[in-house]
């Protein structure tokens, strides 16, 4: 059994060192455990300081991406190194490192295919009053559109089976951890939680700027996967609202057309008729979109077995295929830039 440990990264080479020496050479359940970095785009020497630091491989973007795309990256890298869970982390070393054990084992036992790290944020004293407002609110509509029951949807601390990594299919750009549990959910892949340790971070975050820029990106990524997985009842409860309005606008014309004639409320009239037929509409946008959720469907089926087949084939080689020009992320190995 093989554990890898990812950690995606941006511009950490003063914190990384820490996060590094803090992770555990031997995990109980485990016969090998390996560490990846993913380096999205760095302007400083943080690829350098991980391979000084005895990490077995740096993937690196030529350019910054967002942590989304990073942690997919380090997903389909951990795949082809063989591995059977993959624990994500973050490089500023807020999580601890000896809950990685507790992470593993629920997987490890056939209890679930996806373990979410518990920070408990409502008793945190280094979150603010209004962080901690919105981490509750963000993971209950979380656990209202995936139908999971995770406590902290926003924590990255978290460990993933094989067979659930190579179903993941992260399409955000902003972050990885809402989208997942969803995906989770409507994928049915076994998901639950574990309770672990943090500690404060020094640095202010780089996924976003306030957390008015936070709340936009978060609810832009909700909205969008509860279209994405729900297409029939996102453009049908639209379409319903619509509907109800243009009923209500009419019925009020219909009182008034009675009792006085109607005169001065033709624009009523007109209003509730155009909201009808664009809520007719969007009911037929949501079947189209049903329809081609349903193909997604199937594509995504498609995708998984070619990712076992080209796992399987890149196992039997004995050799991992060597990037080639317009890869999204380029892997630099650790025994490659140690001096000889």
């Amino acid at each position: 059994m093989k554990l890898v440990i990812q950690i995606p990264c941006l511009n950490e080479e003063e914190a990384l060192p820490h996060a590094l020496a803090a992770l555990p050479h031997q995990v109980r359940g485990f016969d090998e455990v390996e560490v990846i970095v993913i380096d999205d785009g760095s302007s400083d020497a943080t690829a350098d300081v991980a391979l000084a630091h005895g990490v077995h491989e740096v993937v690196r973007f030529p350019n910054h991406q967002g942590l989304a795309r990073a942690f997919a990256a380090g997903l389909d890298r951990a795949l082809q190194r063989g591995a059977d869970v993959i624990v994500n982390t973050d490089a500023d070393n807020q999580y601890d490192a000896r809950d990685i054990e507790a992470l593993a084992q629920p997987i490890l036992r056939g209890e679930a295919d996806m373990v979410i790290g518990d920070r408990n944020p409502s008793r945190l004293e280094h979150f603010s009053f209004t962080k901690r407002v919105l981490q509750g609110l963000g993971s209950w509509a979380v656990r209202q559109l995936s139908g999971t029951s995770i406590p902290d949807a926003t924590s990255g601390f978290r460990a993933v089976s094989r067979a659930a990594a190579l179903k993941m299919n992260v399409l955000s750009d902003f972050t990885y951890t809402l989208e997942t549990i969803i995906q989770a959910g409507k994928k049915q892949i076994a998901v639950t939680h574990v309770p672990v340790r943090t500690r404060p971070t020094e640095r202010p975050s780089r996924l976003f700027s306030g957390a008015s820029h936070y709340i936009r990106r978060s609810v832009a990524t909700l909205l969008r996967m509860y279209a994405f997985y729900e297409p029939f009842k996102f453009f049908f409860l639209g379409g319903g609202i619509l509907i109800a309005i243009s009923t209500a606008i009419g019925a009020r014309f219909l009182w008034y057309y009675f009792t006085e004639g109607g005169a001065g409320h033709i624009q009523s009239l007109i209003l509730g008729g155009a909201l009808l037929m664009i809520g007719a509409v969007t009911w037929l946008f949501g079947v189209l979109a049903d329809l081609i959720g349903r193909n997604r469907q199937l594509s995504e089926e498609i995708l998984m077995r070619m990712r076992r087949l080209e796992l399987h084939v890149g196992a039997g080689s004995g050799t991992h295929r060597p990037p080639r020009r317009g890869d999204e992320a380029a892997p630099r190995r650790a025994a490659d830039r140690r001096p000889r």
